[in-house]
């Protein structure tokens, strides 16, 4: 079997080449690990970091967004036919440890996806982070049936079959809301798994914030109405 890590990058040059670097070369089940970064636009030198780093990488020109960069990896893994594709934030919160969680049940045909949950593993975490996320919750729940403890997680893996039919069309933020309109669309068997997330000033910098959060809601709300 042949696993993609995709990995969404915007001026990550701080911890991109770490994260890289700290991500298995092996996993039990699993003969060959790539992994590919999205340089979505970025103005400092992410692409190069990575590269050094070993990673495969596939650069926007212009900055399109953590939607437009996850439809690039979904292109990416489709095209060159991976049995699993894990995407992985680049901020340094996820940890490599937690891989085999997300790609076991995948590997034994139990799920077509799983999602890392952080407010499932007993992780201390900021309160505004989880509040963001419980309404994202809400929301998500609200529009499309489905509902996870985590809508707003970056550490998800997919195996060949969701590979295939997931379809992200925005590009912005509420795409990791539209991952699960798709697994609710197109009646894909998911689990949710306890990760460990890990929050430093940098991480907590990153990702969804209270005053975007409008914004997001708008845009879910459009997306629905399409």
């Amino acid at each position: 079997m042949k696993i993609l890590i995709g990995i969404p990058a915007y001026n990550e040059e701080k911890l991109i080449s770490q994260v890289v670097r700290s991500l298995p070369k092996k996993l039990k089940g699993i003969e060959d690990i790539d992994i590919l970064v999205v340089d979505d636009g970025s103005t400092d030198k992410t692409i190069q970091k990575a590269k050094e780093a070993g990673a495969k990488v596939l650069r926007h020109i212009l900055n399109r967004g953590l939607g437009g960069a996850l439809k690039t990896i979904l292109s990416y893994a489709k095209k060159k036919q991976y049995d699993i594709l894990v995407t992985f934030d680049a901020d340094g919160q996820h940890d490599p440890a937690d891989l085999p969680k997300l790609v076991s049940p995948i590997i034994s045909n139990k799920q077509d996806v799983i999602i890392g949950s952080r407010w499932i593993s007993g992780t201390k975490y900021p309160l505004t982070r989880y509040f963001i996320n419980q309404c994202a919750n809400i929301i998500t729940y609200f529009l499309f049936g489905i509902w996870t403890s985590d809508s707003q997680s970056g550490f998800r893996a997919l195996n060949k079959k969701a590979i295939k039919i997931v379809n992200i069309q925005v590009d912005g933020m509420e795409a990791s809301s539209e991952f699960l309109r798709e697994i609710q669309r197109n009646e894909l068997k998911f689990a949710e798994v306890p990760i460990k997330a890990i929050y430093t000033d940098y991480s907590k910098s990153k990702g969804q914030r209270v005053s975007n959060a409008p914004n997001v809601l708008f845009q879910l709300i459009l997306r629905l109405l399409k």
